[in-house]
């Protein structure tokens, strides 16, 4: 789904100025330990499955929602990975949109579905190799994407 109303009035009051973003993000694995990856219309560049955070929802209820809009994929969320904020997590949007994600990143399992973005906003999915990591659009640290590291602490940036 594209901007939410809460968002898009928030656009509509600030323009394309830097906008905070309480956000969720998946990092999600098929049967051969490749990560999920999204790269939505007009990008050139990669991120995870991910979203805003809507009025109401729980982190957990975001991310299942953003991952099923995005990729067409039921999931669960089993863990925390890790928590990103400040300077470095700012983006700008190819619409000249600027933000700065405050993300709870999520470890996620697929439970069913069909990869098959829902929304419109994506333009493609592809699973990567831990060692093939496309350029992505928000500097996660790289022991994120790393299956041994990730599973025993969270990550806190």
């Amino acid at each position: 789904m594209p901007m939410s109303e809460y968002y898009n009035n928030l656009r509509e009051k600030i323009g394309s100025d830097l906008l905070f973003i309480p956000s969720v993000a998946a990092i999600i694995r098929n049967e051969e330990n490749e990560i999920l990856f999204v790269r939505k219309n007009n990008e050139r560049i990669w991120g995870l499955p991910a979203g805003a955070i809507e009025m109401g929802e729980t982190p957990a209820e975001s991310v299942t929602r953003e991952v099923y809009e995005e990729t067409g994929l039921i999931i669960r969320a089993e863990k925390i990975l890790g928590v990103f904020g400040g300077e470095k997590y700012r983006y700008e949007y190819s619409n000249g949109h600027q933000v700065e994600y405050l993300t709870i990143v999520f470890k996620c399992k697929i439970v069913d579905g069909t990869l098959n973005g829902l929304d419109g906003e994506i333009e493609e999915v592809r699973f990567y190799r831990e060692d093939e990591i496309p350029e992505i659009t928000i500097p996660y640290p790289k022991e994120l994407f790393i299956k041994d590291l990730n599973t025993h602490k969270i990550i806190f940036e």
